[in-house]
């Protein structure tokens, strides 16, 4: 496993990686993903069945055994994704490239469609599985963001993490 200072949590023959914008400040502080308490992600985990039970931000590193990594495009932690510079997306996307390309994941997950759109350069993308990858052998898909700013339904959001679930099985 690889655990470094930017809160990447990868290994080769990974089944899914988790990719977000960027550490939020609370997560910087506690050294671990989706640990702000207004962050939904774990929950998502849990009720669309990507986990078999509710797992807690430091716990983190304990889903390698299940096959699951997370990392981020920019590692500078900010308040906000719109606090992200766009020297910081594109320096972002070119070490997430290597990243995705070195470990391999089967399933690149993008926690938010502006990760995706700012990691392929396409000016639009649908919810779920994209229909071109942009690593070789790795299946880009995409979910919206787990922050409790997002204004769509819980249900609808579960739903489409559920997706994913064909591509990891």
């Amino acid at each position: 496993m690889n655990r470094s200072k930017d809160l990447d949590i990868v290994d080769d023959n990974l089944l899914l990686i988790f990719i977000g914008y960027n550490p939020s400040p609370v997560s910087e502080e506690m050294g671990h993903h989706y640990a702000n308490k207004s962050n939904r992600f774990w929950k998502l985990l849990y009720q669309s069945g990507i986990t078999e039970r509710l797992y807690q931000p430091e716990e983190d590193s304990s889903l390698l055994s299940l096959g699951f990594g997370f990392t981020n495009i920019v590692a500078r932690p900010t308040p906000a994704a719109a606090d992200i510079t766009k020297e910081e997306y594109t320096v972002g996307r070119k070490i997430l490239r290597e990243k995705l390309d070195k470990y391999k994941p089967k399933v690149a997950f993008f926690v938010g469609k502006g990760v995706y759109l700012q990691y392929s350069g396409k000016k639009s993308a649908q919810w779920g599985k994209q229909p071109e990858s942009v690593i070789k052998g790795v299946i880009d898909f995409v979910g919206p963001s787990s922050s409790g700013l997002v204004r769509m339904k819980i249900a609808d959001i579960v739903e489409i993490y559920r997706d994913v679930g064909q591509y990891i099985k």
